[in-house]
Parts: C-alpha cells; sequence; structure tokens
C-alpha cells in the first residue's frame, strides 16, 4: 500500500498546479460589489476586488491615482481583457509615486481596498462620476504574450482571411485570436450515368 502513496502525492501535487491561483497580494474576503453599484453611491466602505485596463496614471504630492476601465476578473483575478464586457470606470487611489512610464494606458491592473466615495473627471463633453478606492494593494499583471498558432503567411480555405463571421473572433488566454465555427465540407454529386438502351 506505501508503494502508491509517492505516487498519489505527484498526482495531488500536478492536480493542484494545474489549478489557477490567485497571487498572494490579491487573496482575501472582498463585498460583491459592481463598479456600478458602486457610482450610484450604494457601497461606502465596501472591501473590494476590482482591475482592468489603465486609462492614465496620475502621480501627486502623497498619492498616485489610477483611472481604470473595469474589466471581469477570471479565476486568477486578473481582468478578462474583453472591452465587450467592460463594467465602467473606477480610480484607485494608493499612497506613494508609481511611474506612469511603468503603469501605462493599457497595462493590466488588479487592485484591493476600500471604497471612498466618487470623483468626477469629464470623458470628453460628460461629467463622469469615477467610484474611488483606496487601495491596499496595486498589482501590475505582466504584459500578455501573442502566440503565433500559424505560420506566416498560413491561409486555410475553410476558414478564410476574416474574422469567422458571426462566430468571432474569439481570444485565447494569451490574447491571440482563434476562430470557432463547424466546418462545412462540400461534396460533390455527380450525375447518375444514362441508362443504356
Amino acid at each position: 500500500m506505501s508503494m502508491y502513496k509517492p505516487l498519489a502525492i505527484v498526482a495531488a501535487t500536478l492536480a493542484l498546479g494545474a489549478c489557477a491561483t490567485v497571487p498572494q497580494p490579491l487573496q482575501g474576503q472582498f463585498n460583491d460589489v459592481s463598479t456600478a453599484g458602486a457610482q450610484q453611491g450604494g457601497a461606502p466602505g465596501a472591501k473590494v476586488r476590482w482591475g482592468g485596463e489603465i486609462i492614465k496614471t496620475e502621480p501627486g504630492p502623497q498619492q498616485t491615482c489610477f483611472f481604470v476601465l473595469s474589466e471581469p476578473l477570471d479565476s486568477e483575478a486578473r481582468p478578462t481583457a474583453s472591452k465587450q464586457e467592460s463594467q465602467g470606470r473606477f480610480v484607485a487611489c494608493r499612497d506613494g509615486f508609481y511611474d506612469p512610464e511603468v503603469f501605462t494606458r493599457g497595462r493590466e491592473i488588479t487592485v484591493t481596498g476600500t471604497v471612498r466615495g466618487a470623483v468626477s473627471q469629464k470623458v470628453g463633453d460628460f461629467d463622469y462620476a469615477y467610484p474611488r478606492v483606496e487601495a491596499d494593494v496595486v498589482y501590475l499583471w505582466p504584459k500578455r504574450v501573442p502566440v503565433n498558432r500559424y505560420p506566416p503567411g498560413f491561409y486555410d480555405p475553410f476558414w478564410g482571411p476574416g474574422w469567422g463571421g458571426p462566430w468571432g473572433p474569439y481570444y485565447g488566454p494569451w490574447g491571440d485570436p482563434f476562430f470557432y465555427r463547424p466546418r462545412t465540407i462540400i461534396v460533390p454529386v455527380r450525375p447518375a450515368p444514362a441508362p443504356h438502351k
């Protein structure tokens, strides 16, 4: 029986390694409050974990504020990088200096902290109320690396060079496009031979 114990331990370790895990700084218990709900003033003091793409980073005398396009988080607490699912905007502020050349527009961050009112700023000509988070953690994610699944110049006659029609595009976990739709195979039908007279 003992000879199987090491194998069981290895199998359990591999199974745990295959599961998505939230980075340690982002772990914890948080209120189920969306940015839209907080924008309506319904969540003062709520402990939240939000994320998305940086719109701009503004260092101040004592704090740095990150204006963020909010996105849903995946099982690792990383933004899903899907602007179609944007949940609005928020601003997260944390003590200290964060370099805008590092925390640049388009980079993905996840923050944890407490909702503290709102900050009004112009988006075009519109006065937008950004829910404000006093951040405990500002987690900058590494850039996504695109993966080429086909060699340059590859052309699949079933898919064509377009974007997948009504079935796509969809984006893989590394941001590269892939397509899903059933392939239709056309088989030519030969006419039946004329009967012999």
